[in-house]
């Protein structure tokens, strides 16, 4: 037997990014599936027609027809109600979600009767992490930051000797020591900047002292549920701002990475702090798409706000498409494999990785948290 698999072209005007590349279907095939491409889907990406059909992916223009019949549906993005509407019931959607800020497409999904595995609900345990396509996207997108930030410097990261004198390495703060923040110090410090790296999770001291970062240590231990942090007090708040001022004002460039999926980004940066930074300095905000970890961030724009250059990006990762695209297909590979055998599809709904994951299934919101948002009730598990 074999499934269908169709494969997405994305619309959103940011996204160059494709749910599946060639050699990843290949494998996907030995599983036992057939897979179809919105055709172009890849081409923003690199990844051209051509070579689909070298991996015997065929090509279909009319995304009707292409998810009428499809029993597994690949995105990057939240897909559109209209093409949800299209789906058969029982079919199965692989894709980010944000659910709570896509109420409608959650409703059209638990109407439809389609089961949705969100790629961002992957739990964040250890057997699930080939399959975590949030750290795969925030590896990438940690490492791009210091690079987007240095093209607004005017000034070079590493100490250079001239025949006229010496130039300073310049100074990055990085705040927020997740997967992203962590590849940012990494990418600063192999350029030659002086790397500092700030989270309110003490336990990542270590972590950025491995990439060869200081740490800014403003004594106050917020570690939360899930591997995020929780919120501080207003009087933790104080102390961290206090700690950080100096840390703050004596940085050339700053990459803010705190962020938590579906919720507004939280503030890491006001305008004070931003007045007593140096003239020219630069801040690369990457929880812009969320609100901003600092005042005046505004997403998607490049903007001066008092001395500094604050850079608001919204899909780093699509910055660089054709590798991101790759571990995205890998993400989604490594989860088919729990759920699809010799071309059967078999979801183990007492599988923690696969309940964790499903948003929708049979009819219902099967996640009580987005449930509870959507419809105000609690959920029942698949």
């Amino acid at each position: 037997m074999t499934v269908k698999i169709a494969i997405l072209k994305e619309t959103q005007p940011d996204e160059r990014r494709v749910a599946m590349i060639p050699a990843v279907a290949q494998r996907l095939a030995k599983l036992g599936a057939n897979l179809v491409l919105e055709q172009g889907a890849g081409s923003a990406a690199t990844y051209t027609d051509d070579a689909y059909t070298k991996a015997q992916v065929t090509q279909e223009p009319d995304i009707g027809k292409l998810v009428a019949d499809a029993d597994i549906v690949l995105a990057v993005q939240p897909p559109s109600v209209d093409t949800v509407k299209k789906m058969k019931p029982g079919a199965l959607l692989i894709s980010f979600i944000y659910a709570q800020t896509q109420p409608d497409l959650v409703k059209a999904l638990r109407d439809g009767k389609i089961t949705t595995f969100a790629m961002e609900l992957i739990p964040r345990i250890s057997r699930a992490q080939a399959m975590d396509a949030l750290s795969s996207q925030a590896a990438l997108a940690g490492y791009y930051a210091p690079l987007l930030g240095s093209v607004h410097m005017q000034k070079i990261l590493p100490m250079m000797t001239t025949a006229v004198g010496s130039l300073r390495a310049a100074r990055v703060l990085v705040m927020g020591l997740g997967v992203a923040g962590l590849q940012a110090l990494a990418t600063a410090h192999r350029l030659g900047a002086v790397c500092e790296g700030y989270d309110v999770r003490p336990e990542t001291k270590e972590e950025a002292e491995s990439v060869g970062a200081k740490f800014v240590d403003t004594g106050v231990d917020a570690r939360g549920a899930g591997g995020y942090a929780r919120e501080l007090t207003a009087d933790e708040k104080a102390k961290v701002r206090t700690a950080l001022s100096q840390h703050i004002a004596q940085a050339d460039l700053i990459i803010t990475t705190a962020a938590v999926p579906g919720r507004k980004a939280p503030r890491l940066i006001d305008a004070e702090q931003l007045a007593g930074m140096k003239e020219g300095s630069v801040v690369v905000d990457m929880g812009a798409p969320n609100g901003g970890n600092c005042e005046g961030t505004k997403a998607g724009e490049t903007v001066k706000v008092g001395p500094v250059i604050m850079v608001g990006p919204t899909n780093l990762p699509s910055s660089l498409a054709a590798q991101a695209s790759e571990l995205y297909a890998k993400n989604i590979y490594n989860l088919l494999e729990q759920v699809l055998h010799d071309g059967v599809l078999k979801p183990d709904f007492t599988d923690e990785v696969i309940t964790g994951t499903t948003l929708t299934h049979d009819g219902k919101i099967t996640n009580a948290a987005i449930q509870k948002v959507i419809e105000g009730t609690p959920a029942e598990k698949a």
